[in-house]
Order: structure tokens, then sequence, then C-alpha cells
């Protein structure tokens, strides 16, 4: 597999930034609920957002990396037999996963340095805290944070619904490309 994408597939650097997003989200929020019902007496009462805001500043990165890649790299075309609707739909889909990320990690920050306190990536160096004292600003940001991370999930359920149709009742190569998979009756260039 290439490592830039072609016009007919993701290249090996697309892939791995969507697979590592895909578990960086599920991840991020799978320990985001569950830490919020760890109680004061809890052993990772702390511990656990530690890691929650420390992989979520690498989730960030890696968002600010895709994206970035996307711009600078094309876009495989369409796989052949989509109908402009569902073209349309991904893309809008796609949009919407990124706009949404990017809110949940700013109303992440919002949340931590709500009372002037950095963020430690992993004890390793400390992102600043430059917005603060925002009325009710760690509530307000966690509820956005909460429900957008919701509205995640249920777009990722819909993207992952999509893949499968294509692969089971349409029988086309868009999650084949995504999984760095030989194409089927495909000409790569």
């Amino acid at each position: 597999m290439p490592l830039r994408n072609t016009a007919q597939r993701y290249g090996s650097i697309s892939v791995c930034l969507h697979w590592l997003m895909a578990l960086g989200v599920f991840g991020l929020i799978a320990l985001g609920l569950w830490m919020t019902g760890l109680t004061y007496y809890s052993p990772y009462y702390t511990s656990a957002p530690f890691w929650h805001k420390s992989i979520g500043l690498l989730l960030a990165a890696l968002l600010l990396g895709r994206l970035g890649w996307r711009l600078i790299n094309r876009k495989p075309e369409a796989v052949p037999g989509h109908k402009p609707w569902e073209i349309t739909l991904s893309a809008t889909v796609h949009l919407l996963l990124y706009l949404l990320l990017a809110i949940i990690v700013i109303s992440g920050y919002l949340i931590s340095t709500a009372k002037g306190q950095g963020i430690s990536l992993f004890g390793w160096f400390e992102v600043p805290a430059l917005v603060t004292g925002l009325p009710q600003q760690a509530d307000r940001a966690g509820a956005v944070h909460y429900w957008v991370a919701m509205g995640v999930l249920g777009l990722v359920a819909l993207h992952a619904l999509g893949a499968l149709k294509h692969h089971w009742l349409d029988r086309d190569d868009t999650l084949r490309r995504m999984l760095g998979m030989r194409l089927n009756n495909t000409k790569e260039s």
C-alpha cells in the first residue's frame, strides 16, 4: 500500500490516522464515562482524569495532523456506483465528525483550565491555561463536552453502518480502501 492516497484508495498514512483516531475516540469516551462515576475515595479519582486529559491532548494533535494531511494529500475518488446522495451524506458526516471532534477538544481544554491550571501531557510538559474565569466555564464546557461526545458516537455509528452497507450489500471497495485491503476489480494508479 502506498504512503499517499491514490485516485482509488487511501494510503497507509491516512489509514493509520483514521484507525488511531477511532481508537482514541472510543478509548476516551469509555474512559470519560467510566471516570465520571468514580467517587472521591476511588484509587483512580485523580489518575483517570490525568490519563483522559493526556490522551485527549494526543488526540488533539492527531486531529490537527489528520486535517493537515488531508489538506496536502489527494482524496480518493468516490467508488464507482455510489449515488450522489451517498457521496453528499459521506462528505457531510466526515465534516461533522471533524467539527464535533474539534468542539470536544476545545471544550475539554476549557473544562481542564477553568481554574487557571495548565494541562499536563503525561508529566512531560504542561499546556498552559490561556482561557480561564469564564462564567461557569467548567460546567458549561462539561455539558458541551458530554453531549457532543454522544453526538460523535451517533455519527460514528452512522459512519460504520454506511461502511458495512457498502461492504455487505453493495459489495464495493469502500471498506476495503480504509482497511488497506486489496481492492476488487480496480486498476490502481
